[in-house]
């Protein structure tokens, strides 16, 4: 059964069209009030849990800003494995047929020298001599006694330090011979002792830095009230490598230093 009113309406709309669409927009009118009242309210409760969770952000991350930096040093001492040595000596005539028959027996006394003392052939190296004219030389002392005069390096590269070393402290066997040897600069033909085993040492040395620079930070925080949190950020510094002193370059000191930066919490 159809009510009145409705009827009503059912027979104005189909006398007058036009009120269908006066009818229609407030309809649309109405439901656009209802959709803007919701969104409202959907607002308003936005801004009720925003005002809520605020506070406890902001705490948040304050604690996040709450940060100390940290260094961990590692230090050892350790052996040279690999040692070049330049054995360097001159010969002078007056001939330079007599001077590389110097030369050859020169060369000849020093590697018998060092293959007796332990030093296999693979690891000596003998350069190209080089041989200068005294006369040629126009900005020379030309008084001197001999016209030429040649420079040999015979080279030792091995990875047995100790006995170049033992050999080193024999050189005065060679002088006993006619062989006198120059010791190297700093800028010309200098004995090297390296160290080349870095790979093995530096997982334990990198472990030892970092445990040192948390303790550092542990007691930092203990003496601010603090907790210590998670690692913000870490950076391994470069390991260096350099004699322990001036008198024992065969025994290097490796250093370490790693940066940590750790969060504190209250």
């Amino acid at each position: 059964m159809v009510h009145p009113d409705s009827r009503e309406i059912v027979r104005m709309f189909f006398i007058f069209p036009e009120r269908i669409v006066i009818f229609t927009r407030f309809i649309i009118s109405y439901v656009m009030d209802k959709g803007r009242i919701i969104s409202g309210l959907a607002i308003m409760a936005g801004l009720i849990v925003l005002g809520i969770m605020l506070p406890r952000s902001v705490g948040k991350f304050r604690e996040y800003d709450r940060v100390v930096n940290v260094k961990g040093l590692c230090e050892r001492e350790v052996k040279a494995d690999k040692v070049i040595w330049p054995v360097v000596y001159k010969v002078m005539a007056n001939d330079v047929q007599a001077i590389y028959d110097q030369i050859d027996a020169g060369n000849e006394i020093i590697l018998d020298f060092l293959e007796a003392g332990g030093i296999s052939p693979s690891e000596i190296t003998v350069s190209v001599p080089q041989i200068s004219d005294k006369l040629a030389n126009e900005y020379g002392d030309s008084n001197r006694q001999y016209r030429y005069i040649a420079k040999n390096v015979i080279t030792v590269c091995t990875s047995d330090v100790d006995t170049v070393l033992s050999l080193m402290s024999r050189q005065s066997e060679l002088l006993r011979k006619g062989i006198v040897t120059e010791g190297g600069s700093q800028w010309e033909n200098p004995v090297e002792f390296r160290f080349e085993g870095l790979n093995e040492v530096k997982p334990g040395m990198i472990e030892e830095a970092t445990r040192n620079a948390r303790e550092t930070a542990l007691k930092f925080a203990k003496d601010s009230d603090s907790r210590l949190g998670k690692i913000k950020t870490a950076s391994q510094g470069t390991f260096s490598i350099d004699d322990r002193d001036s008198n024992t370059p065969y025994i290097k000191k490796v250093r370490v230093v790693t940066s940590v930066t750790y969060y504190l919490k209250n």
